[in-house]
């Protein structure tokens, strides 16, 4: 392969516009054998080589068609001549090859081809620069042409230049440099970049876009990515090739879990050793949870209750005797035999005393005090008196312990506890009818199921490690108790929500409180006569004194525990132009 001088340039440039105007008119063939020349005039020049190509696919593709009517009209030897017309154009065209096998079923194709189609295509490899193993060294001073062309010679290749190339003079000096070495430092000073042309013969050229677009060696591989939960994993991998390796051209592959990324060689051989560093074992961690909650109640009833309350009533005379000595019956007797009341009316009053007589909290059950006489003749009832000494005191201590193992970045979450039903709708008829009261009144009407929403009750916990180098653990944690109340507003049962959410970095095995709540509620209450409460030794003795106490404690413990590392250094990545 040689560089094309300016003339052969020019010519390539003159068959490739005459092939275009012969592939506006269909004329395929004469199209390509144009396009051909281009690109054996200018073989660097891309759109000669597309150019070409395309045609000679389009003209593949009509040998094949017109060889497979052929074909159908039982024209076999016209079929094969078009189907070995495509397979020498396109040796590799598997699919017109077999068409020229199925149509030679006799075997007679095979002794008939050319030596071309007999031989496959010879095997394409990548161009390697084979220079001589030598030091040497360099003290030169000139232009840029002169430079590579004595580093070519002491190294046993030859040197091509490309038109890019400005003659401008260096200054060179090195002692013992292998070829690599000096080839690297050269283009450095001279800012031109090189690429292979045959195993003895090298390109130079400037160093610039378009000419690195034109001569780089592009690769296009595929990587397997590493385990990943999220397609935005996936992402990130992508993002982060495209930014270290400075890639324009990284996509996620049609089959799952698979990169696609084209660059030059050197570059993808490194990314292939930065994605088998990345090709690791996530680390993970087991998460322990503890949930202490103490419950603490005291109520105290002390004191001594006097009388503070005093009933006045007026007391007949009779009434008081008849009660004094005698029992119910000896006094109606006593009132029927002196006229005060008749036999007829006897049973009703026997029944109103009964009834007053078997009221325990009537005016005669309690202390009775009387004073006056005749019609003024008064009672004073007193209240009793009662001494009391409580004493309520409860305890409840609860422990929840939970564990969940998480890998690294991922979300772990746990719940325990119940689901409580809560009643939303329930349904009755509304309408009467004959049959409704039918049903109802045989009992055999079934409601329909009524709605009902359930609601998560006890602990719900959300946790994501992330692992350090140094085995310390960050976890991103949200945490929520809910219970009830034991109260409701309007039928509907109230729900008590404790949340917590944070971040905190521990060491591994290292508990932390990461959340802690103290309701403490004193209720004292004081009952007796006004004005002995204020008393200090009377407050205790003549009034009644109550005092409530509760007190409730939760505290939330997390402990991390490393279960599963691995050294994460990595050894360097070197990016080889060799």
């Amino acid at each position: 392969m040689c560089i094309p001088t300016k003339q052969d340039i020019k010519d390539a440039h003159t068959a490739f516009a005459q092939g275009m105007k012969l592939r506006e008119r269909n004329q395929l063939d004469a199209a390509f054998d144009k396009f051909d020349e281009a690109v054996h005039l200018y073989p660097q020049e891309v759109k000669f080589l597309t150019a070409r190509e395309l045609v000679k696919g389009q003209l593949v593709y009509n040998h094949v068609e017109r060889g497979n009517v052929l074909l159908a009209e039982d024209l076999r030897p016209e079929a094969i001549k078009e189907f070995r017309a495509a397979v020498e154009l396109d040796p590799e065209d598997e699919f017109a090859r077999a068409r020229l096998e199925d149509a030679d079923a006799s075997g007679e194709t095979a002794s008939s081809q050319s030596p071309a189609l007999q031989v496959g295509p010879a095997a394409s490899t990548e161009i390697h620069l084979e220079p001589r193993y030598a030091l040497a060294t360099f003290h030169f001073s000139g232009g840029v042409r002169s430079l590579f062309g004595e580093m070519a010679t002491a190294y046993g290749l030859t040197v091509l230049f490309d038109d890019s190339i400005k003659d401008r003079q260096v200054r060179f000096n090195i002692d013992d440099a292998d070829f690599y070495t000096a080839l690297r430092l050269a283009c450095q000073i001279t800012k031109t970049m090189w690429a292979p042309l045959s195993a003895r013969q090298m390109l130079i050229a400037d160093e610039n876009a378009e000419n690195h677009r034109q001569y780089d060696r592009m690769s296009l591989r595929t990587f397997v990515l590493p385990p990943h939960a999220t397609p935005q994993e996936a992402n990130d991998i992508a993002n982060l090739l495209r930014n270290v390796f400075e890639l324009k051209s990284v996509s996620l592959g049609q089959a799952s879990d698979t990169l696609e990324a084209k660059g030059p060689q050197p570059v993808l051989a490194a990314c292939a050793r930065f994605m088998q560093q990345l090709d690791r074992q996530k680390p993970q961690v087991m998460i322990e949870i503890r949930i202490y909650q103490i419950d603490h109640q005291l109520m105290r009833n002390m004191g001594l209750h006097a009388p503070d309350t005093f009933n006045l009533f007026n007391i007949p005379a009779a009434a008081l005797a008849g009660l004094g000595g005698q029992n119910i019956q000896q006094l109606i007797n006593q009132l029927i035999a002196s006229g005060g009341i008749n036999q007829a009316g006897s049973s009703a009053l026997s029944g109103l005393l009964s009834q007053l007589g078997s009221q325990g909290n009537g005016i005669f059950s309690q202390p009775l005090a009387t004073f006056g006489g005749g019609l003024t003749f008064e009672g004073l009832s007193l209240d009793h008196i009662v001494a009391t000494m409580s004493l309520n005191e409860s305890w409840v201590r609860s422990l929840e312990n939970m564990s969940l193992r998480a890998s690294q970045g991922t979300d772990a979450t746990f719940h325990t506890g119940t689901r409580f039903p809560i009643q939303n709708a329930s349904y009755a008829p509304i309408f009467n009818s004959p049959q409704i009261s039918k049903v109802l009144g045989n009992q055999s009407y079934v409601p329909p199921f009524p709605s009902v929403s359930y609601e998560d009750l006890g602990l719900n916990a959300k946790v994501k490690p992330i692992i350090h180098a140094d085995n310390s653990v960050t976890l991103q944690i949200e945490l929520q108790v809910r219970a009830l109340t034991g109260q409701s507003t309007n039928g509907i049962p109230v729900i008590s929500n404790q949340e917590y959410k944070g971040s905190i970095t521990l060491d591994n095995g290292e508990p932390a409180v990461v959340a802690g709540q103290i309701s403490q509620t004193e209720t004292r209450a004081m009952t007796g006569i006004p004005g002995l409460g204020y008393f200090p030794l009377l407050n205790k003795a003549m009034v009644n004194n109550t005092k409530q106490t509760d007190a409730n404690e939760l505290m939330i413990v997390i402990t991390p525990h490393v279960v599963s590392n691995y050294d994460r250094d990595s050894s360097e990545i070197w990016i080889s132009q060799n």
